[in-house]
């Protein structure tokens, strides 16, 4: 079981390693990306997928089967009949890795299992492997078995690629595979599209299409949260609000929590507290996201005692704050350098038995000192909350913004502490950041480094590099002959 053990810790080394080689797809963000993929055809926000994923990560058989398909064992490989749950759990531990995660999903002997073809597609599909997602859903339809959820999950992935042509073309040829594209195959397409920024293309197709899929209220909603959530466009999000309007369409409690929402990220204090009266004298009653948005523009706004007389109004209400709640008040304080009060909040948080989140750790990273951030990675770890390469990153850029390449360092160092793996981002930052500080020469290390870890070069860093270093080189040559002629 040791070797075992000793094995799974070497196939995660390899594939963060792997994610230093490719840092094109956010592999941080997989887990959420793949539930809310899969999440798509509800108009529910539940993170999680409706179909029954459960990967059994500790289970011993899978620490095997990956070992054997790490030294692609033919032979023992094809001796194999893993079950249906060993392999999608497989697919899942492998998703940053595309090649062997196909290889395993290869060996479902059953040929009949949607669970696993979904997942695959989706794995396929994140990494741009668009041919060999549309072979498995040709081999789905030929074993008679759903392609429904796939063609979704494909929809899904070309609009993350920020290719909608593709994604509306993949709507338009659900025909061939005899799915009639309905109502709600046509709200997952507009809502795959916003999710990834094409607001303007969905909200073009949804009028191009009306008469086939009559104007609704929840149509119009899907496109009101692109401008307000994705884009925060409030130009946009306000003509949108007008349309429904001219289409004879009544906002409803959603249209309103989008605005309020959209109004408050601006910081537009009178027009969030506005549609908030509008909704009471309409006898709506506000979600815990509408006051949320509240708490957030109210603390943005230099109010923070209004923001917490919200909260109480909020629990009068029947509802219970969660984090975001306390993240609506800490993220604005401390963006604006409020570190004293955001730390208060944090207690208050705390004591009410409600756990910090990623975001609340973020936050505080961008406010704080360099002995203070070296507090609340401390914090965060201690909260179960392990700090990834996306808390480093926002360290790094807040530290050489301050003009402090010393921390900086200091902080690289940490990462080792913490066992996250620097990506090629995280060297392009170190190296921009020490050129920016004028360290040429500790920039050229890490620049060296970088591209012997497999990162891609940048001819413009390059050039800047060489310019620098050899001109310092230069000036050294200089003074050293100066002084010995002086010395003469």
């Amino acid at each position: 079981m040791a070797q075992l053990c000793r094995f799974y810790h070497s196939i995660s080394k390899g594939l963060q390693a792997f994610a230093i080689l490719k840092p094109s797809y956010p592999f941080a963000s997989f887990s959420q990306a793949f539930y809310q993929t899969l999440s798509l055809p509800s108009s529910s926000k539940s993170q999680y997928p409706p179909l029954n994923f459960e990967f059994d990560l500790d289970d011993p058989a899978l620490l095997q089967f990956l070992q054997l398909l790490k030294k692609d064992d033919k032979h023992c490989l094809s001796s194999l009949e893993p079950s249906k749950d060993l392999i999608c759990s497989a697919i899942w531990v492998l998703r940053e890795d595309w090649k062997h995660a196909l290889r395993a999903f290869e060996l479902n002997s059953y040929c009949n299992d949607e669970k696993a073809c979904n997942l695959m597609i989706w794995v396929l599909g994140t990494h741009g492997k668009f041919s060999t997602a549309w072979s498995i859903v040709r081999d789905m339809h030929s074993s008679s078995l759903s392609t429904h959820q796939a063609m979704l999950i494909i929809i899904d992935r070309y609009a993350y690629a920020n290719n909608s042509a593709k994604a509306i073309e993949t709507f338009n040829f659900m025909n061939k595979f005899r799915l009639t594209p309905d109502q709600k195959a046509f709200r997952a397409l507009l809502t795959a599209l916003c999710k990834h920024g094409n607001v303007e293309e969905a909200e073009e197709f949804m009028l191009v299409n009306k008469n086939l899929f009559p104007l609704e209220i929840e149509s119009f909603n899907i496109i009101l949260n692109g401008w307000c959530n994705i884009t925060t466009d409030v130009y946009e999000a306000k003509r949108v609000w007008r349309d429904m309007l001219k289409y004879c369409l009544t906002p409803d409690a959603t249209s309103y929590s989008h605005m309020i929402s959209c109004f408050s990220k601006e910081g537009n204090l009178f027009d969030s507290l506005r549609l908030y009266d509008q909704m009471k004298k309409r006898d709506w009653i506000p979600g815990i996201e509408i006051y949320n948005s509240l708490v957030y523009v109210l603390t943005r706004e230099n109010c923070p005692k209004e923001a917490l007389k919200t909260i109480d109004k909020l629990k009068e209400q029947g509802l219970q704050p969660d984090s975001a709640t306390f993240n609506s008040m800490i993220v604005p304080l401390c963006e604006a350098g409020k570190l004293a009060m955001a730390r208060i909040v944090l207690n208050t948080m705390v004591e009410e038995t409600i756990s910090p989140t990623v975001e609340t750790y973020h936050a505080f990273f961008e406010a704080a000192d360099y002995h203070g951030t070296l507090e609340f990675l401390s914090k965060m770890k201690g909260s179960g909350l392990s700090p990834n390469k996306d808390s480093f990153l926002i360290i790094l850029e807040k530290l050489f913004k301050l003009k402090q390449p010393v921390n900086a360092l200091k902080i690289w160092a940490e990462m080792k502490k913490y066992e996250v793996v620097p990506s090629c981002i995280h060297y392009r930052k170190m190296v921009e950041g020490l050129i920016s500080c004028r360290w040429f020469i500790k920039a050229r290390d890490f620049y060296e480094e970088m591209i012997s870890n497999g990162c891609s070069e940048d001819p413009k860093l390059n050039k800047i590099l060489q310019k620098e270093v050899l001109g310092s080189g230069d000036k050294r040559k200089q003074n050293v002959k100066k002084a010995n002629s002086d010395k003469v």
